[in-house]
C-alpha cells in the first residue's frame, strides 16, 4: 500500500449534487427553488425570526423589565465556610485564600454573609459584610476588614 494507491472506503463518499446545468440533468430550469417570488432569486436570506408572514413571537410578547448596567456582583461566602476554613487552619483569610481553595475566582468581589456558625478566632479580609456576618467574626475574637480599608493586608 502506498500514498498514491489509497482511496475511501465503498460507499463512504457521495458526489456534490450539481444544480443548474440544464434540463438533461434533472435539476435544471428553476433549479430546484420552486417558480418565482423572493425565496427564487439569488441573493436571498430570510429575517431572523421570520415566521411566513404571521406576525412573529418577539413582537407578540411584551417587553418585561430593564438590564441595570451598574448592578455590581458578589461572590457570597458565607461564616459557616469561613468556619470550615479555620478547621484546615487557615486563619487569616482574603481574597488569594478563596481563590486557592476554589471558593472565588480571581476577578470576583467577596462579599461574607452570615449563614452558618463560627466560633474560630479569624481575620477576613473581604470586598463587603452583612452586618450580621461582621458581628459573628467580631463574637468569636476574629477581625473584619475592607480591601481598600488602611492595613488591610
Amino acid at each position: 500500500m502506498n500514498l498514491h494507491n489509497l482511496t475511501p472506503a465503498k460507499n463512504s463518499t457521495k458526489r456534490e449534487r450539481r444544480i443548474g446545468r440544464g434540463q438533461g440533468s434533472g435539476k435544471g430550469g428553476t433549479s430546484t427553488r420552486g417558480n418565482k417570488g423572493a425565496q427564487s432569486r439569488s441573493g436571498y436570506s430570510r429575517k431572523i425570526g421570520f415566521e411566513g408572514g404571521q406576525m412573529p413571537i418577539y413582537r407578540i410578547l411584551p417587553k418585561r423589565g430593564f438590564k441595570n448596567i451598574n448592578r455590581v456582583e458578589y461572590n457570597a461566602i458565607n461564616v459557616g465556610t469561613l468556619q470550615t476554613l479555620a478547621e484546615k487552619n487557615i486563619l487569616d483569610i482574603n481574597k488569594e485564600v478563596l481563590i486557592a481553595n476554589g471558593l472565588a475566582k480571581k476577578k470576583d468581589l467577596i462579599a461574607i454573609l452570615a449563614k452558618g456558625e463560627l466560633t474560630a478566632k479569624v481575620n477576613v479580609v473581604a470586598d463587603k459584610y452583612s452586618s450580621k456576618a461582621k458581628a459573628a467574626i467580631e463574637q468569636a475574637g476574629g477581625t473584619a476588614k475592607l480591601v481598600n480599608e488602611p492595613d488591610a493586608e
